[in-house]
């Protein structure tokens, strides 16, 4: 059997507690974690956590937990939301584990999963990809996805993107930092090709804005 045989189990797993925020596995044997996290590769953390280990499926969680947290919130428009979005996320890691072929990095393989758990939240926002009215072109220095980024540390670019539209948030995203293509994104958000053009334009130009307010502020 899987490590978790069944969805509530996972959930039971990942649910967080109340007073301390932190989820409820184990909070003891924090020596072996700490060592399983150091001395295991990833297959063998993964085997772990498919004999349903419960060591292994917490020093899973702490190992991945933080840079999904971080890929999370650039799609989430605070960190309660992102929160959750992580939650879930790895809800559905541990579910599908035993698709875990190896043939890649355990790391790339729960991204994928924490991005389409986060566009899975967000399409089930009312007028996810609704545009602004008063949207109108704006000019400045910055001209490439590239440039937005540029002597920019990952806490700023973070919060500067939580400041878009979660529609022209999600279509960057996806195009100028995970390297989606637009035929990628229509698929992904079940919008035409057209409209991941137009949604990525209108997000760089907000972009834009932001941060040449930032600089004359």
């Amino acid at each position: 059997m899987g490590a978790f045989a069944d969805a509530g189990g996972t959930e039971r797993t990942l649910k967080k507690n109340k007073t301390t925020g932190q989820p409820n596995l184990l909070k003891h044997h924090h020596y072996t974690i700490q060592r399983l996290m150091q001395q295991l590769e990833d297959q063998e953390l993964v085997q772990g956590v498919l004999q349903g280990k419960p060591t292994h499926q917490l020093a899973l969680y702490k190992k991945f937990s933080v840079p999904m947290f971080r890929v999370l919130l650039r799609f989430a428009r605070d960190h309660a939301e992102a929160e959750d979005m992580l939650q879930d996320g790895f809800i559905r890691v541990f579910r599908d584990m035993g698709q875990f072929r190896g043939e890649g990095a355990l790391g790339g393989w729960i991204r994928r999963i924490m991005v389409n758990t986060a566009l899975s939240h967000l399409r089930k926002q009312r007028d996810f990809l609704r545009d602004v009215s008063d949207f109108t072109p704006y000019e400045n220095r910055f001209q490439t996805e590239e440039d937005f980024a540029a002597n920019m540390d990952a806490e700023t670019l973070t919060k500067t993107l939580q400041k878009l539209p979660p529609g022209y948030r999600t279509v960057f995203n996806l195009y100028a930092i995970d390297g989606f293509s637009h035929e990628e994104i229509a698929t992904q958000l079940d919008i035409s090709i057209g409209t991941s053009k137009s949604q990525l334009f209108k997000a760089r130009e907000y972009l834009k804005r932001i941060i040449d307010k930032s600089f004359i502020s």
